[in-house]
């Protein structure tokens, strides 16, 4: 019987070519965009998953309230770790980490940046990772030992064995390597080339586990199975207020590792979310794709029942019930969602590297994989069953005495049905065209946003010990090449904020006022160097009274609410006093707003030298200048860049992904659905053809033909577009919600998407219905 169903099933698909492969199109593509979008969601969601102790592994993080910022900090003090071991028995290990450090790494000729962290020595008892040499129990118990990864190790050492060979760090420290282990995943947090232990025997380390301020350091802690985290939480809390009386604007909790890459935004102390939000964007995405493709497989279905009827009825006179009927059209339908799978896993495997580029991922698709077996099943059924359901149930109740006696008029019942699918196709397709729109406008508003200082030819180059120390001189050669109008030197990249504390104390600060302030230090022309406006006072001219001066920005007069902030004292550690006040410059997330900056002058705290060139400079050829100055006075780092307006535009990463990813998938929406209104308009067109030719004969010119089969489509389009409006003005304003700083949905957008939509239904019905309008109507009427 199965043999028979599927027999037919294949006879009536290669019978009708046209009809087939519209569908196998159509289906082709919204499965591939399925697969693709669902590969890239459970790489999302298998972010960390691999080690081991996931479910029990958390972050020790602090929300620190203040009066004008509430924020969640994950930077905690060196010693906490080590103070939390044995003092709950719910806490089972601790480790202390660095954030991740770039630093030059040397094996004889060899020099290569790299990044690495130091840790404490439950690293690896904590967290997983797969080791190729070597041991986790040994890999860091001596200070001077460094685990290396199998990509790193292949860097330096090609295919010799690195075990005990000896490499230099930053010029200054050797470490012997103990172990080698597997490249972290790219779907894990944590992504290093090396781990070295810290040297808990060195005088600076020694100080650094008596200080229990300065947060600087992450600490993770791994439970027993079951923990009561609340009570967790209280413990870490009274841990760290007991040696810190004074710290009383923190709370401490953990945060559990599943949450650490989707839900890894914090809005005033609180956790809004993160990526989870596009994870379940792109798994909607890819169900509505699926289904706009399933919906035009209903409506050429339907449409084409016509030719069914006959055989319906003949097939139920020869005693097939209605169980046998619905069983058959449902196996022509999974047997097109098999052949369209089939070619959209082979699109897949075709197009995956440039899905990879585009999504920045390293993703494969392994079609022997059970997983992508059990997927691949349940996508054909899914599609096979939704596709079919209405045509099975609708070709099936066909009578047959009323289709033999020809009375039966085919499609008439399911006009109303295939009207709704119509419209629903088109309000999905113009929800995802209008909602790709305002996220570009979002995208593009942030990027218009004045951010207080000119990244345009600014170069960053990391500082060191010799440029410092020759730093007079570097500077003279850097003016005497003529190719920079100014230079400056600063404890942190214009695109970073390094360091935040509580505000200075001035005079008519209130008794409760509990502000935070970011801070940096700077050489002289930082102003100059860095575009920024000076709205009042001066900047730092580097004479020796200026390391008594500090610069505020706009944020941080209006926090502290001074009228004439020039002159004023500011104490904080020593006495400043406020020569300047500049305008605001966006240095973290150009999303959010700017908080108070203290600048004060302290030239020899320099980790960034940055670099303005003049107008018309090519940066590639001032680059070969600016490296020789630098290899000049410090011979034994590399010599490293970046360019500010780069590093600013990292921080759209996310959202121009997000972007990206929508144009393509809204596109492939649409013209899925022209596929499908270009199947039905012929189908349609096909049942008038013989009309068409009356109303010819009668004097009927092609305009007024054209407008006759066009308005019916037109009409849906426009109930599409009157549903599709209010949904995604809904659904986009509660979007927009979560930026400070948002456009606002303009009618004129709506506007434009449904006079776009109308024109590329009126095209793609126009196409169709010439071919009827201009035929001789001798050729429709002749059998009449």
């Amino acid at each position: 019987m199965i043999r028979n169903f599927i027999k037919i099933a294949w006879r009536n698909l290669v019978r009708n070519k046209g009809f087939s492969l519209t569908n196998i199109l159509g289906l082709t593509i919204g499965m591939t965009c399925t697969i693709f979008i669902l590969l890239w969601v459970k790489d999302e969601l298998a972010y960390d998953k691999f080690h081991a102790n996931h479910d029990n592994i958390y972050q020790v993080m602090a929300t620190r309230d203040f009066k004008n910022n509430i924020f969640t900090d994950p930077n905690m003090v060196l010693p906490l770790a080590k103070a939390l071991e044995g003092g709950n028995p719910m806490i089972k290990r601790t480790v202390v980490t660095t954030h991740q450090e770039s630093h030059l790494i040397e094996y004889g000729d060899t020099k290569l940046k790299k990044d690495l962290y130091q840790v404490s020595d439950q690293f690896f008892n904590i967290f997983s990772w797969r080791f190729i040499k070597g041991s986790p129990t040994n890999a860091i118990s001596d200070p001077k030992s460094i685990v290396i990864t199998q990509s790193a190790a292949k860097s330096f050492f090609g295919d010799s064995d690195p075990i005990n060979k000896v490499i230099k760090i930053d010029n200054e420290q050797n470490y012997k390597i103990s172990a080698v282990v597997a490249d972290p995943p790219d779907n894990s947090t944590f992504k290093f080339d090396f781990i070295a232990p810290f040297d808990y025997s060195s005088d600076f380390i020694k100080n650094r586990m008596h200080e229990w301020v300065n947060s600087s350091h992450s600490v993770f802690i791994q439970t027993t199975p079951g923990a009561n985290m609340a009570a967790v939480d209280k413990f870490i809390d009274k841990v760290k207020h007991d040696h810190d009386a004074n710290d009383k604007i923190s709370t401490y909790f953990t945060f559990p590792m599943n949450k650490w890459h989707l839900y890894s935004e914090f809005k005033d102390g609180k956790n809004v979310g993160g990526l989870i939000e596009y994870v379940k964007l792109f798994t909607v995405i890819a169900v509505i794709i699926l289904l706009i493709a399933c919906v035009n497989f209903m409506n050429l279905s339907t449409a084409r029942s016509e030719k069914r009827a006959k055989e319906v009825g003949i097939r139920k006179t020869l005693g097939s019930d209605k169980r046998k009927l619905i069983t058959q059209f449902f196996f022509e339908s999974i047997t097109l969602s098999l052949i369209a799978f089939i070619l959209s896993a082979a699109a897949v495997l075709l197009l995956m590297p440039l899905f990879n580029t585009l999504v920045n991922k390293n993703l494969h698709l392994n079609i022997v994989d059970p997983l992508f077996l059990a997927g691949g099943i349940f996508i054909i059924l899914f599609t096979g069953i939704v596709a079919g359901s209405y045509p099975a149930l609708y070709l099936s109740s066909f009578s047959p005495v009323k289709v033999l006696k020809g009375t039966f008029v085919a499609g008439k019942g399911a006009v109303l049905p295939r009207r709704i699918l119509v419209i629903g196709q088109f309000v999905m397709s113009i929800v995802l065209i209008s909602a790709t729109i305002i996220i570009y406008r979002q995208i593009q508003h942030i990027k218009d946003r004045k951010i207080g200082y000119n990244p345009d030819n600014l170069i960053m180059v990391p500082s060191s010990g010799d440029i410092d120390k020759n730093f007079a001189a570097v500077k003279q050669d850097l003016y005497n090449t003529g190719l920079i109008n100014a230079v400056t030197r600063t404890s942190s990249p214009i695109t970073e904020i390094w360091w935040k504390s509580g505000s200075p104390d001035y005079n008519g600060k209130p008794a409760d006022a509990s502000l935070i302030f970011s801070g940096l230090s700077t050489d002289v022309d930082f102003t100059k160097t860095m575009g920024v406006k000076i709205l009042e006072g001066r900047d730092f001219n580097g004479m020796p009274g200026d390391s008594s001066v500090m610069l505020l920005n706009k944020a941080a007069v209006e926090a502290m609410n001074i009228k004439n902030p020039i002159g004023m004292e500011m104490r904080y550690g020593k006495k400043y006093t406020v020569a300047g006040v500049i305008d605001n410059i966006v240095m973290e997330s150009p999303y959010d707003p700017v908080g108070p900056l203290m600048i004060y002058y302290s030239p020899d705290n320099s980790s960034v030298v940055s670099i303005r060139l003049k107008e018309g400079v090519q940066p590639q050829t001032a680059l070969k200048t600016l490296e020789k100055i630098f290899k000049k006075y410090n011979p034994k780092n590399l010599f490293e860049y970046k360019f500010a307006d780069q590093e600013f535009g990292k921080k759209f990463v996310t959202e121009e992904l997000i972007s990206r990813i929508t144009n393509i998938f809204a596109g492939l929406a649409i013209f899925i659905c022209c596929i499908g209104l270009a199947g039905l308009a012929s189908f349609t067109i096909e049942k008038r053809f013989r009309e068409i030719g009356i109303r010819k004969v009668i004097g009927a010119s092609v305009q007024q033909l054209l407008m006759l089969i066009s308005t019916e489509f037109l009409k849906l389009v426009l109930i599409a577009f009157l549903i599709a409006v209010p949904l995604t003005w809904w659904m986009m304003h509660i979007w927009l919600q979560k930026y400070t700083y948002h456009v606002d949905i303009s009618i004129w957008l709506f506007a434009i998407v449904g006079v776009l939509i109308l024109l590329l239904t009126l095209v793609v019905v126009s196409l169709n219905t010439m071919r009827a309008a201009t035929a001789n109507p001798v050729k429709s009427l002749r059998t009449e």
